[in-house]
This record gives C-alpha cells, sequence and structure tokens, in this order.
C-alpha cells in the first residue's frame, strides 16, 4: 500500500476549492490523504466573506500528526500569511512537494499578503519538487521577484528555477487567446513539454486545486512527473465533461 499524501492548505465553505477539492482528487486518484487545515474560510463561487487563519502552532501539531505514520507526498495550497509558511517549511518531510501557489481566490480575494509572498519564495521554493502556478500567479510572483511586467514567461520561469525549485508547470488556462488548454512543463537543462486538451466554454472552481492534488497522488503511485501530469491532467478534462 502507498502512503497517504499531506494535503496542507485551506476549507473552502462552498467546497468548490480548495481541501474538499483536493481531498475529492486524491480518493480518484485511488489514494488516501491527511489534512491540515491553514485557515478556515466562508465563501460562493462569487465571493470571500471571511477567512480565519488557524494559529501556527495548531498547523504544526496537525503536520506532526499526519507525519506520525508516514507520508509519501505532499500537497501544498493557500498558506495566508508568512507565519504559517514558516511551520509548513519547518515541517516539511523528504517527499515530493507539490506547490500550489494560491495567491487569490477565483472571485479575486488576497489568500497572501506581501510578506507571506516573499517567505513562500524564500523558504517554499527550494523545497518544491514541482511548482503549478497560472498565469495570474506568475505575473504576481514576478513582481515579486522585482522582475519587469513586461518580462517574457521564459525569463519569469527561468528565474522560479534558480530560486530552487526544481520544476514549474505553468498553468495557461486563463489565456484566452489560445484555442486549446495548454500548460508547460519547465526543469532546468531539459527542454520544455507541452500538455494540450480542449478548451471548454466555461469555468469550473478548483480546478488548480485538483489537478496539484491529483499529480501529488500520481507522484506517490510512482509515475514520472511528465506520466504523472498527463493522467492529473486527464482527471480536470474527464470533470469538465461530466460537466458539460
Amino acid at each position: 500500500m502507498t502512503q497517504p499524501v499531506l494535503l496542507i492548505g485551506g476549507m473552502d465553505s462552498s467546497g468548490g476549492a480548495g481541501l474538499a477539492r483536493d481531498l475529492l482528487a486524491v480518493q480518484a486518484s485511488g489514494q488516501t490523504a491527511r489534512l491540515a487545515v491553514t485557515a478556515v474560510t466562508a465563501q460562493t463561487d462569487r465571493r470571500v466573506l471571511a477567512v480565519e487563519p488557524v494559529a501556527p502552532s495548531l498547523l504544526a501539531v496537525q503536520i506532526e500528526a499526519a507525519l506520525e505514520a508516514g507520508i509519501g507526498a505532499v500537497k501544498i495550497g493557500a498558506l495566508f500569511n508568512a507565519p504559517l509558511i514558516r511551520v509548513v517549511a519547518a515541517l516539511l518531510p523528504d517527499v515530493p512537494v507539490v506547490l500550489d501557489p494560491v495567491l487569490c481566490s477565483s472571485s479575486g480575494h488576497a489568500l497572501l499578503d506581501p510578506e507571506g509572498v516573499q517567505a513562500l519564495i524564500a523558504l517554499l521554493l527550494p523545497r518544491a519538487t514541482i511548482l503549478t502556478p497560472n498565469l495570474p500567479e506568475l505575473a504576481a510572483l514576478a513582481a515579486a521577484l522585482g522582475m519587469a511586467s513586461a518580462a517574457e514567461r521564459e525569463e519569469i520561469v527561468n528565474a522560479l528555477l534558480c530560486r530552487g525549485c526544481r520544476s514549474v508547470l505553468l498553468k495557461g488556462g486563463h489565456d484566452l487567446l489560445s484555442s486549446v488548454s495548454e500548460d508547460v512543463l519547465y526543469e532546468t537543462d531539459s527542454p520544455p513539454v507541452a500538455f494540450r486538451s480542449p478548451r471548454f466554454s466555461f469555468e469550473l472552481r478548483g480546478t488548480g486545486c485538483q489537478l496539484a492534488s491529483g499529480l501529488a497522488s500520481e507522484l506517490v503511485a510512482g509515475k514520472d512527473l511528465t506520466e504523472a501530469i498527463r493522467a492529473a491532467r486527464c482527471g480536470i478534462e474527464a470533470r469538465f465533461r461530466n460537466s458539460g
């Protein structure tokens, strides 16, 4: 039996994203999960009404409890502030880490302050097996690195790789000028690998959470990075088709 995936992130009261979506993705992959809650939110598909981060000491105890029986991979989602990021960085085990840089909600509510973004870059990027930003998140990370707003995507990705993360999966779902949905995997000293699927005419919440959690699950199952990405993306495509 494979070891569980540790899911670190926020509780979305609507069930559309966050740990609720993470757990569904892990279960769909045939794996088990342990949870560490970083915050409780009250939100709908259209707006965030309230966010209450947990105390750093409570997050630490949750992670320590999850690690007692062993963990096969970690998926990190919304972290909300620098003190919580410092806790996560101090307790991360030596397993594959999928870091989804959740900087704001789908409705546009900020979910990580500037100090937190800097802590994420300094403390978690060097621990990440793979970082999974969408295009707005990539732009926000570039700004936090002091890069010009006109910087090319590849230039920003290279700057992130130089900060220590082993790979970056740039999600292209926000690129509405493209007729397909294309994600691109970047690794140091390897050519980029593109993954393409049909673009659907409607949106779903929580697809970023689902992709990152599905990816962590596939890594636990023993797939290499490229195979794991393909399998996780198939899960999202199936969800779109079943929702159409």
